[in-house]
């Protein structure tokens, strides 16, 4: 038996007949921590039905839903959903498991509606941690109320952990100038936010780089002198994007760093980035490098962050990549060390080298990615192929968790409506993986790239995406949505982020046509612009539906817009660098649609988040409308 849900169960069984949900509707549990999950059960029929309904606490007597405690379920999220005529019955062995059983009893509202078919469900999980990452210092920070309803989506695609990555953007007491100007998350943000995740049994998890990525404070003039880069000399001085871990002072920055922010953060693992440390052994630990290799100059420093954590009462997590880049320091790293093998699209190189981390019996998740980065509308194929591949990994080797990355490059102007899809999806793999196996089509390696052809499985779940988040059930959506997600393939630019990145090049570029933008397809642009040109094809907001759904709807068709722009704007360019007659008139009318989109954009950022960067992408789209008018003239 298949339920028409987002999260599929692992066994459902049929039963005769239908439950029918009474006039009064009333909820039993001697549980205390059962009332919020009820509670929300309770809204739904509320909204829908207009009933409500009576919580009670107690083990017995008259109720149409009861929840109970069962010892003998020992997967703390496991539980048994029976639902019968005149009863549904719930058994968990925590209260995790209970509060599953009640998002899976909601989904099942939400298609049924006044009566339920009769069933009894047994489900548990595949991987025991499921999270998602998502990056809050590229330009926006969400504000607290955003993150706190995002983790009521979360947790009802049944995923229970979250990590910020946080890199200069904490407002830290002892280093005021990190991230000063702009908008900083606070201890007071991190306290409210993880009160929010507990009742949802999500884990908040503190991550923040402190090795690697770390530019931006390693660019400020009291900190400069701690980079790998760092010359005495300024003509000889390179920026850095690395600690240089030679210098007792960097361990004592880092250290004041994890002083102020590791105790905000209650979950017994703490994620100290480390990934991509490339200008290691390039600058200031060149000679240590030469002596002893650059994979073990890195895995002394980690070793030291990890005496950190420790001393917090912390077990270190940390990404793989710089471990699979130096393999011979694979037996060194302690086994109580967690490492986060990340990629971003199916067939990548981390990806086919999980076994690695397996066969060095270090303990390990998968990270695949909601491939919204660099992008407006996502790549929603894409994503949904990279998690199933890691799933399908991750389950092969052992790994004890997944986790979807969702970036936020170049100001990061990627919505955060955009990046629902990829959370629900690896929610829905991470926990029951039999239900979306890997079956996108093999690419040949090197092959031309085409639009993808989404599998009856992908085109399912997006159009089930649709109806439980937005109660739409028209499939024309689904495709309206995956056709958004694959815009960088239709017009074909070399690059997978073509239309995203246009507004960082000159409406005439001395660069002429080896600029992406302008090697795009005349056809494949007008592709775009006819199929998203018009913002009428989004559904507006249905009456009642809660403002954060609302919000990603008209995200998705702020996405559609900026590709149709981006489109605009490479038909425009090409005209004039072509030397063909480009109407003053059509200048003139995308500079203004320019203007609007930047009021579009500015309100939708501003519902969501802090300030922080907005005003530079603002400005980013003011000059192509000042490039533009200039032109008509």
């Amino acid at each position: 038996m298949v339920l028409d849900l987002l999260i599929q169960p692992k066994q459902v069984s049929s039963r005769p007949g239908r439950f029918a949900w009474p006039k009064l509707p009333v909820f039993a549990s001697a549980t205390t921590a059962d009332r919020l999950p009820l509670g929300q059960l309770a809204d739904d029929l509320k909204r829908r039905l207009g009933r409500k309904a009576v919580i009670v606490g107690n083990a017995f007597g008259p109720c149409c839903l009861r929840i109970r405690r069962d010892p003998r379920i020992g997967d703390p999220q496991r539980y048994r959903l029976v639902i019968s005529p005149t009863l549904i019955e719930i058994a968990a062995g925590a209260d995790a498991g209970a509060y599953y059983a009640i998002q899976t009893l909601r989904e099942m509202f939400a298609v049924h509606v006044r009566s339920l078919p009769c069933c009894q469900i047994e489900d548990w999980p595949d991987f025991p941690r499921r999270g998602v990452y998502h990056d809050i210092s590229r330009g926006k920070i969400p504000t607290v109320a955003t993150l706190k309803a995002l983790v009521e989506r979360l947790a009802r695609w049944k995923i229970n952990e979250l990590l910020l990555f946080v890199a200069g953007v904490f407002e830290f007491q002892r280093h005021p100038a990190i991230g000063a100007g702009f908008s900083r998350l606070t201890a007071r943000d991190v306290l409210e936010l993880q009160d929010h995740c507990k009742l949802h049994h999500v884990r908040l998890i503190g991550s923040m780089a402190t090795f690697s990525h770390m530019g931006g404070i390693l660019s400020l003039p009291q900190y400069r002198h701690l980079g790998e880069m760092y010359h005495p000399d300024e003509k000889k001085r390179q920026p850095s994007g690395t600690l240089y871990p030679g210098d007792p002072k960097s361990l004592r920055f880092v250290e004041e760093l994890y002083e102020e922010f590791v105790p905000l953060f209650e979950a017994g693992d703490f994620h100290v980035c480390g990934d991509e440390a490339y200008d290691l052994g390039q600058g200031r630990s060149k000679a240590r490098a030469r002596r002893i290799g650059v994979g073990h100059v890195y895995l002394e420093f980690m070793l030291k962050l990890r005496k950190l954590c420790r001393g917090h009462g912390k077990a270190m997590n940390a990404w793989g990549d710089m471990v699979l880049h130096h393999t011979e320091i694979f037996p060194d790293i302690p086994k109580d060390v967690v490492l986060y093998n990340w990629d971003f699209f199916k067939g990548g190189n981390y990806l086919r080298r999980t076994h690695e981390f397996a066969e060095a019996g270090v303990p390990f998740m998968v990270c695949p990615s909601a491939c919204a980065f660099q992008s407006h509308g996502g790549r929603i194929l894409r994503s949904m192929r990279s998690i199933t591949s890691f799933a399908e990994e991750g389950r092969r080797h052992g790994a004890i968790g997944m986790l979807c990355t969702d970036w936020g490059d170049y100001g990061h102007r990627n919505p955060l409506g955009v990046s629902l899809h990829g959370f629900a999806f690896s929610g829905a793999v991470a926990w029951n993986g039999s239900a979306y196996p890997d079956v996108s089509p093999r690419t040949r390696k090197g092959a031309r790239p085409v639009p993808w052809r989404p599998t009856a499985v992908e085109t399912a779940f997006t159009e089930r995406f649709c109806y439980h988040t937005f109660g739409v059930r028209d499939p024309r959506m689904a495709r309206l949505m995956q056709f958004l997600g694959d815009t960088y393939h239709i017009v074909e630019g070399g690059d997978d982020n073509v239309l995203f990145m246009a507004w960082r090049y000159p409406l005439l570029p001395k660069e002429g046509l080896d600029v992406p933008i302008y090697q795009t397809r005349p056809d494949g642009c007008r592709q775009v612009i006819a199929r998203l040109g018009d913002p009428s094809v989004w559904p507006s907001p249905a009456k009642g539906m809660d403002r954060f759904e609302a919000l990603a709807l008209e995200e998705f068709a702020l996405a559609a817009r900026m590709d149709v722009l981006a489109a605009h704007k490479a038909e425009l360019g090409r005209g004039l660098l072509m030397g063909e007659p480009v109407a003053p008139a059509s200048l003139r009318a995308y500079a203004d649609d320019m203007d609007d989109l930047a009021g579009q954009f500015k309100r939708l950022w501003l519902a969501r988040n802090k300030p922080s960067h907005l005003g530079e992408i603002l400005d980013m789209f003011a000059l192509a409308a000042r490039e533009a008018r200039a032109a008509a003239r």
